[in-house]
């Protein structure tokens, strides 16, 4: 407890520090450290409003046991008595809460998250299922107060979606959905199957950083870019005019299409958001592959070649392989309630990493 007041005080001095250089000058003309440091006076903040709290429920355990010492009135007592239970499950809460807050963070976690969602297995089935992801994550994002920004799609006859990629934009996107990147399986009766058997079919999803023209410097020399006019639905003008573009990186082979727009311009600047955030992504994945397996134990490196969660309709369930926990509410969950999922997956990757850092600790000492 005394531990826990002893790092609430140190925060109190940061957040001080921290209002003091949101208004000098220097950070007010630099606009990179102004983003830093308002970061992080929003993330020192969030301790200190839990930190409030568990000074209270320290002072209402104090009060309370004081008036059972000594007090006769039976109703008094009963009262301080529920009030002492009360304040000491919060306390109980709030101490996880602040040992969560107080772990450092991983700063990209307050970005913008782009998400990529692909059919896998499975034929127009796997493209099916993955329109209703891109429909889950929707809600998910509208629950949050998150902003969604198609920036490209290719849709099947049947209101499938082939592939289908989107910005989501609030604080904190990234680090709340960063861990839905990897293999979805579903196991159900395909609205195209006559018999009523059961199949399963797949789609792949990758969370990816929003890259900004800070983070990935792309030379105009290594862009390759295309025009041609756009194919399948979308509308007159869309299918008649040269507006769909595919930008090729010839350093890296990696390339991008963009035809959702009428817009040449739109699609092109759609484009090279897409482009920059696989590249930022493929300069993390080559950053990590050189760090050491114990420091890569404390990192999450958003493997998408396993199957992470399988969603069974027939049963209702849908289970994350990862941390072996299922839920039997299939149906909220399709209509965007991941909340559970996500918060048990941020807790587990805590874990993880704190346990890391005492093995690197004991093996240090």
């Amino acid at each position: 407890m005394s531990q826990l007041l002893a790092i609430i005080e140190r925060y109190e001095k940061r957040f001080d520090e921290l209002n003091n250089e949101l208004i000098s000058p220097e950070t007010l003309s630099n606009p990179s450290r102004l983003r830093v440091v308002s970061q992080e006076r929003r993330q020192v903040e969030e301790v200190l409003k839990a930190g409030k709290e568990y000074r209270e429920c320290i002072k209402g355990i104090a009060d309370a046991k004081e008036i059972l010492d000594e007090s006769i009135d039976g109703e008094m007592r009963d009262m301080a008595q529920g009030e002492l239970e009360l304040c000491e499950e919060k306390l109980s809460f709030l101490e996880e809460r602040l040992n969560l807050l107080i772990i450092p963070r991983d700063p990209n976690d307050i970005k913008n998250a782009m998400i990529e969602i692909r059919g896998g297995t499975g034929g127009e089935e796997a493209a099916i299922f993955g329109a209703d992801l891109f429909r889950m994550y929707t809600r998910f994002a509208e629950s949050q107060g998150w902003k969604v920004d198609l920036l490209s799609s290719n849709p099947t006859g049947v209101g499938g979606l082939k592939e289908v990629i989107f910005m989501v934009k609030g604080e904190g996107a990234y680090g709340r959905l960063k861990f839905e990147s990897g293999v979805h399986r579903v196991q159900r009766v395909p609205v195209t199957e006559s018999q009523g058997r059961i199949h399963t079919s797949a789609a792949t999803v990758a969370v990816l950083l929003e890259a900004e023209e800070v983070d990935i410097k792309i030379e105009e020399r290594d862009l390759k870019i295309d025009v041609y006019r756009s194919s399948g639905q979308g509308g007159q003008s869309v299918n008649t005019t040269d507006s769909a573009v595919r930008i090729t990186h010839l350093p890296t082979g990696l390339f991008v299409t963009c035809q959702d727009e009428k817009s040449q311009h739109k699609n092109k600047a759609k484009a090279l958001q897409v482009l920059r955030a696989r590249l930022l992504d493929k300069a993390i994945e080559d950053q990590n592959k050189e760090i050491a397996q114990e420091r890569k134990a404390m990192v999450s490196t958003g493997d998408r070649s396993a199957k992470i969660r399988t969603y069974n309709f027939p049963q209702s369930r849908v289970t994350d392989h990862r941390i072996g926990l299922t839920l039997h509410r299939l149906d909220t969950i399709m209509e965007g309630e991941i909340e559970e999922l996500i918060t048990a997956l941020q807790k587990d990757d805590i874990e993880k990493r704190l346990k890391a850092a005492e093995n690197l600790k004991e093996k240090a000492a």
